[in-house]
């Protein structure tokens, strides 16, 4: 019985660190994405300089703020920070829908 337990154990921990692994990549993953989008309608056309400027300038921001925010959290960002940068993330994605699709 006792192997049963550890093995349990050892199995919820393991999915545990890697669902938080996966909410931190997500983040990062997002900013790449993010980034493509703007190159690519830079390339395209779509998007003016003027109109890439600002978008990444709105990026760097939240940036800067997942930066601080690792910082002051020993390198995680907790679950309401995780929030607060996802619905910044949608924000500027939506933003740059628009930009690319005057």
């Amino acid at each position: 019985m006792k192997r049963t337990t550890t093995g349990l154990l050892a199995a919820m921990l393991a999915l545990g660190t890697a669902s938080a692994a996966f909410a931190e990549s997500e983040v990062g993953w997002r900013q790449q994405n993010q980034q493509r989008r703007i190159a690519q309608g830079i390339r395209s056309g779509s998007l003016s300089a003027g109109q890439a400027a600002h978008l990444e300038s709105r990026e760097a921001n939240v940036n800067r703020e997942i930066h601080a925010d690792r910082q002051a959290n020993g390198g995680k960002l907790t679950p309401g920070e995780r929030a607060q940068v996802n619905r910044q993330q949608n924000r500027l994605s939506n933003a740059i829908y628009r930009d690319k699709h005057e």
